[in-house]
């Protein structure tokens, strides 16, 4: 138990003082002597509970509550990784050791089943199939495991092989496949192409270690094949590494230009980074598509190239992660990951959306308080709030039925059905959900009596509340009545109704199965609203100079 305490201790120093063991500078001597008593304190109740509580209770649990506590209320960011947690080594480098698989879990079969295989993977080797409905791993049946547990035991050591149990729908008996984990590689940019006659797109997902590396290759193969114009798609693209994120600035900035700074408490921890060398593309029109899921190291991407007036911003407002991390390393390999700093983009501000008062509650900044900067061409852009886009295009709400059917084993099952009877279909951007298609899917969500969340029978059976408590009901009951009918459930109706929603997805979850990832983004983006006015505003050179050279916004 000693250990154990020590090794906390520890790792709330080095919190508060560094590994160096000094304080810092602006800590006062108060302050440094209420870092002691408080671990004195924290030290003799976890004696005493070791001691006295009724049960033994494992200390690595115990302590990790206590560490996971403390730093869930310091900000989302801030996290530990103890020397077995794969996690944080797959964020930064996209890599990790396995049978390269994505899983879901099935809630009617309350096993987790596979959902996709990476291309070129052992799992693809070892013949398995999305719908595949995973047994046991290694002997040991996973029914009723979480996701989480099964995917830590498909990982393992590189070179160890495993053996899978699996039932795969329409055959009779158990499967078992003898798959030998491998380094898996997370592509961080999934599909490039040219879709559009001159313009080049390049999904990118990810600010893993060498992705600025794969990102300059496909620049350079895309203009190689003709490219005149790029759309890079950074929606839901949480960030990463900020030098990534500097050398992929650099593919479309001159040699020389500060990308970024940061400022923190500690004077090592405030960082200038410049473009470092002569650009790929410095001339190439360029339109960077965002959303609420872009953060990070993707708003530096987009912000840098908005404040340097190179390139259109397209989409919704971004996350608005203006904070900055730093490993620090802890006893026993473990590793801290802390919030150091704030981060500042070329014009000098920094997008930091949130405030965090360390005692777990989280504030917008409220656009009143957010201030003015400019972009080097004089357009007026603004701090805190995340990146607004220059051109804000929205998409549609989904609804909630169609939300739910995606999501639902139902349509999982249909589609693995679909795939079984139909071992070929034609390639992304032919292949299409036909009337027959659609009206089999339609049968099979009937049959199966789906159900799903309807948010108007929830605000319908509020407004009744409402109109009781203040006396409106008995006088609006007929209105009242008129509007349940009118919201009734009606599947059937509602599947035909929503179809032009649901068979994009249909489509989607199809074409993964044969064509996997690089297929669905080929056949889907012709179809997003986002994309399409992105084209349009780089078939129109006018209207594209405009934007840039606009000036003061207000």
């Amino acid at each position: 138990m000693k250990a154990i305490l020590k090794y906390f201790i520890l790792v709330l120093a080095l919190t508060f003082f560094g590994t160096g063991g000094q304080a810092y500078g602006q800590a006062t001597e108060n302050h440094n002597s209420k870092i002691t008593r408080n671990l004195e304190i924290f030290n003799e109740i976890y004696r005493a509970l070791d001691l006295y509580y009724v049960d033994t209770l494992a200390a690595d649990t115990v302590i990790r509550w206590a560490i996971d506590g403390m730093l869930m209320r310091v900000d989302p960011f801030t996290g530990y990784y103890p020397a077995d947690d794969d996690d944080l080594r797959q964020m930064a480098t996209g890599k990790y050791a396995g049978i390269g698989s994505y899983i879901r879990y099935h809630e009617k079969l309350d096993r987790v089943v596979i959902s996709e295989p990476f291309a070129n993977s052992p799992s693809l080797e070892a013949g398995l199939r999305a719908g595949d409905i995973i047994i046991s791993v290694d002997g040991k049946d996973i029914k009723g495991m979480p996701t989480s547990k099964v995917s830590e035991m498909l990982r393992g050591e590189t070179g160890t092989t495993m053996e899978l149990c699996y039932r795969r729908p329409g055959t009779e008996g158990i499967h078992t496949a003898h798959i030998t984990r491998r380094t898996i590689q997370v592509p961080s940019i999934p599909y490039y192409g040219i879709m559009d006659e001159g313009i080049g797109y390049i999904n990118f997902n990810s600010f893993t270690t060498g992705c600025a590396r794969e990102m300059r290759n496909a620049l350079l193969q895309l203009t190689s094949q003709g490219a005149r114009s790029l759309i890079l798609d950074i929606r839901d693209n949480g960030g990463g590494a900020v030098n990534e994120a500097v050398d992929i600035v650099n593919l479309f900035l001159d040699k020389g230009i500060k990308v970024v700074y940061t400022k923190g408490k500690q004077p090592a921890t405030n960082h200038e980074y410049f473009t470092t060398s002569d650009p790929v593309a410095p001339e190439l029109p360029l339109v960077v598509l965002v959303n609420g899921g872009s953060a990070s190291s993707s708003e530096i991407l987009s912000g840098a190239l908005q404040d340097m007036d190179r390139a259109v911003v397209m989409g919704t407002r971004t996350f608005g992660k203006g904070l900055v991390q730093a490993l620090r390393d802890v006893p026993y390999r473990g590793e801290l990951k802390v919030t150091t700093g704030r981060y500042y983009i070329p014009s000098g501000r920094c997008i930091q959306a949130h405030e965090y008062d360390h005692n777990g509650n989280i504030k917008a900044i409220p656009d009143s308080l957010q201030k003015p900067f400019y972009t080097r061409g004089g357009r007026r852009v603004m701090d805190g709030g995340g990146i607004q886009p220059d051109s804000v295009v929205t998409t549609d709400t989904l609804p909630t039925m169609v939300y739910d059917l995606a999501n639902s084993y139902i349509f999982f099952d249909w589609v693995t059905d679909f795939v079984n009877r139909h071992p070929t279909i034609a390639a992304p951007g032919e292949f299409h959900v036909d009337d027959s298609t659609y009206a089999d899917f339609c049968r099979y969500v009937r049959e199966a009596d789906f159900k799903y969340n309807r948010r108007s029978d929830e605000a319908m059976k509020f407004l009744r509340q409402i109109a009781r408590m203040e006396g409106y009901l008995e006088e609006a009951e007929q209105e009242m009545k008129a509007l349940e009918a009118k919201f009734a459930p009606d599947t059937a109706k509602d599947l035909e109704r929503l179809r032009h929603h649901i068979v994009p997805y249909l489509e989607s979850e199809i074409i993964g199965r044969y064509y996997m990832q690089k297929g669905v983004l080929r056949h889907t983006m012709p179809q997003d609203k986002v994309y399409r006015r992105a084209v349009d505003l780089l078939r129109n050179p006018d209207g594209y100079n405009a934007i840039l050279k606009e000036g003061d916004k207000e």
